[in-house]
């Protein structure tokens, strides 16, 4: 009995437990995409490889076994680096697989030749051609156990187009098992009794909680043992919800605060890179003790030497620590100076933000907006956001109570993820949580990189709400008038800062074109019945266009060349 290469490459990825499987198809993959379907794989075409390759990603993470991102060859496998690099960044499993040429038109400049295994090798864990038919599903199993072993990340499949139709006898074909789960490993003894005795001599604890922690769902243990250890933590951005943000020992409040003077910092799944500092003055104190808890030995002592490193599952290391504690019943003191600085941190930014937030002003500014959505969403809903400011002030501003459910830029700072995130995570909450709904905040700007997947929102019938919160433009923008004052000068091109986008796009046409609901708001009132209207309708995708104060930024002197009389 005969089997195609794209049947034994949908067979295979169906052994392998694979559920999701994003793209857009052309020569010479569309036969996958079927053969995919007719395994039961669910497959989603989308408008862009890149925002394909981002669902894809996403998937990995909501669920531990990567998606597949499904891209033709040449343009469609370049458009889908970005996808694959922020996956691996972000340390999140994911296949991809390419078309590519077919073999006998090698080096002949063939329709989107180009070398896609050696390219991939940059981006990918694993970037590997199956040299047979008879070994596609061995190398299938290979590429998705690689990417979630270990430290999980992005791998690539490249698949000759000559190989999609051709047929071979199925006898002769090497079938393969499911892999096993990942295997879980422990730190030493002598490490775990380390890290307990300097966390016991600190005298300003802070426990920082990264989006390791929530890829390896260590959420029960990791809160034990902040109530067990009276510890104050600090998440970071997609780590927000192991522990609920309202935990009273959260100190995301007082975030700069906590970083600058701490003795002992505790790093759960989190890395010393851009978002934390580098774990260096002056955000850090010079003698600070750092105790690193992390899946991969190469990430230990990095820019920081600890004074402890457990190497290991984050759940199964924190379960290690709560048994030494256990032992040794110590429990950081509520009283002490330490907790009166951070709470006192914590009560004088919250009523900063309040202040801004109860502004009636108008157009509004982002807190304003945020204290709306904030009251109005669903206590359990997947946050996606991206942007700059609405991205920032958002992660203040919107608390996470659950693990898993806030998808951002990420380690890698990518702007485009938010609808394809968005995608995915409502393709998995249909399938795992059936009524959780996805809430997708954009910055206008970063809406516009993905902004045709609105279409493929619709066509699925997903029913996420996006909220475009529009300033006109990246950081800021102009209003109509000013906008208005500056073409008076010339050419658009010469005069228009490089910052500035149209002032007062209706976004939400392009949602209502494909059949889905647009709101454009410009006072609370209206910002309040289209989220009342949206949340409440949970069948039909919407947007809602906010327009807010052109200049609205967090601080003015972050940016002291976008003031009026630069421009």
């Amino acid at each position: 009995e005969a089997v195609s290469g794209a049947q034994l490459i949908a067979q295979a990825l169906r052994a392998q437990n694979i559920e999701y499987m994003f793209g857009i198809v052309g020569i010479p993959v569309t036969e996958i995409a079927i053969a995919a379907q007719a395994v039961g794989i669910k497959y989603v075409g989308m408008r862009n490889e890149q925002a394909a390759c981002y669902a894809a990603s996403a998937v990995g993470y909501l669920t531990g076994r990567p998606g597949v991102c499904l891209v033709v060859s040449g343009p469609g496998f370049l458009h889908a680096l970005g996808g694959m690099a922020n996956a691996t960044i972000n340390c999140w499993p994911l296949i991809v697989i390419g078309g590519s040429s077919d073999r006998n038109q090698e080096t002949m400049g063939a329709f989107q030749e180009f070398p896609q295994v050696e390219a991939g090798r940059l981006y990918n864990k694993l970037s590997v051609r199956p040299s047979s038919l008879e070994v596609i599903p061995a190398v299938i199993e290979k590429a998705v156990r690689t990417s979630m072993y270990g430290r999980p990340g992005s791998c690539y499949i490249d698949i000759p187009g000559d190989f999609v139709n051709l047929q071979v006898n199925k006898s002769s074909v090497k079938y393969m098992e499911c892999c096993l789960p990942p295997p879980i490993s422990m730190a030493e003894h002598s490490a775990v009794s380390k890290a307990a005795s300097v966390i016991a001599l600190s005298k300003q604890p802070l426990l920082i909680i990264g989006k390791g922690a929530a890829y390896s769902h260590a959420e029960n243990n990791i809160r034990k043992l902040v109530e067990l250890c009276g510890l104050p933590f600090l998440p970071t951005p997609m780590a927000k919800g192991v522990v609920p943000d309202n935990h009273p020992n959260c100190v995301a409040a007082a975030r700069s605060t906590a970083l600058q003077h701490a003795d002992v910092i505790i790093l759960l799944g989190a890395r010393l890179n851009w978002i934390l500092h580098f774990g260096l003055p002056p955000r850090y104190r010079q003698d600070v003790k750092v105790i690193q808890i992390d899946i991969c030995a190469e990430e230990l002592g990095n820019n920081v030497m600890p004074a402890a490193t457990l190497l290991g599952d984050i759940n199964a290391v924190t379960q290690q620590l709560l048994e030494e504690f256990s032992k040794r019943s110590w429990k950081y003191p509520s009283n002490s100076e330490w907790w009166k600085k951070l709470r006192g941190k914590i009560k004088n930014n919250e009523e900063r933000s309040k202040g801004l937030a109860l502004q009636k002003s108008l157009p509004m500014n982002y807190y304003t907006v945020f204290h709306h959505i904030r009251e109005l969403l669903p206590k359990d809903c997947i946050l996606v956001s991206e942007g700059a400011n609405t991205m920032d002030i958002g992660r203040t501003m919107l608390p996470n109570f659950y693990p898993r459910q806030r998808l951002d830029a990420g380690t890698f700072g990518t702007m485009g993820v938010g609808l394809g995130f968005a995608i995915a995570a409502a393709m998995v909450a249909r399938d795992r949580a059936p009524g959780r709904r996805v809430v997708c905040i954009e910055g206008d700007s970063a809406f516009g990189f993905s902004g045709m997947e609105l279409e493929t929102i619709c066509r699925y019938n997903l029913p996420v709400l996006i909220i475009v919160v529009n300033n006109n433009g990246i950081y800021t923008g102009l209003d109509a008038n000013s906008w208005e004052e500056i073409l008076k000068f010339g050419d658009p091109a010469t005069c228009v800062p490089p910052v500035s986008l149209l002032p007062n796009a209706h976004y939400e046409k392009i949602m209502s074109a494909f059949g889905g609901k647009g709101y454009f708001v410009k006072t609370p009132e209206e910002l309040q019945n289209a989220l009342k209207a949206s949340v409440t309708d949970k069948q039909t995708p919407s947007l809602i266009n906010v327009m807010i104060d052109a200049q609205s930024e967090r601080k003015k002197q972050e940016f002291p060349w976008l003031t009026r009389s630069n421009l």
